[in-house]
């Protein structure tokens, strides 16, 4: 359905560093870099997801979810994102409320956006 997301960052060099290690183990990485203070991630080079630092208002309070190819790329990714700073706001696991093979995990960014990773096959 979307072709891609962006959102504004308060802090374009500290963003970066965190989705670049908190996205890593999901196979996302940096892959468009047009314009100071704005980067693509995505795979197979193809930018899906944009940060950018324009001067303008940043978000607070998104709720981004990246596909995980298995549970633990889920439990890595949640690891990851805590390691490069992020704040715990869900830790891996089962989330059966979803459907009963949904597994995933919750990390806060620097800016307080819940950035999850989400896994949906079962074990």
């Amino acid at each position: 359905m979307f072709d891609h997301v962006g959102i504004e960052v308060s802090d374009f060099d500290g963003s970066r560093a965190f989705y670049e290690m908190a996205l890593a183990p999901l196979g996302v990485e940096v892959v468009s870099e047009p314009a100071p203070e704005m980067v693509g991630f995505g795979a197979e080079g193809r930018p899906s997801f944009w940060l950018m630092a324009r001067g303008r208002p940043t978000v607070h309070g998104v709720h981004i979810a990246f596909q995980a190819p298995d549970r633990d790329a889920v439990d890595t990714f949640h690891a990851a994102g805590l390691a490069a700073g992020g704040t715990d706001n869900g830790a891996p696991g089962p989330r059966p409320l979803y459907h009963a093979s949904y597994y995933g995990a919750f990390v806060l960014d620097p800016d307080g956006n819940n950035i999850e990773a989400v896994c949906h096959t079962a074990d």
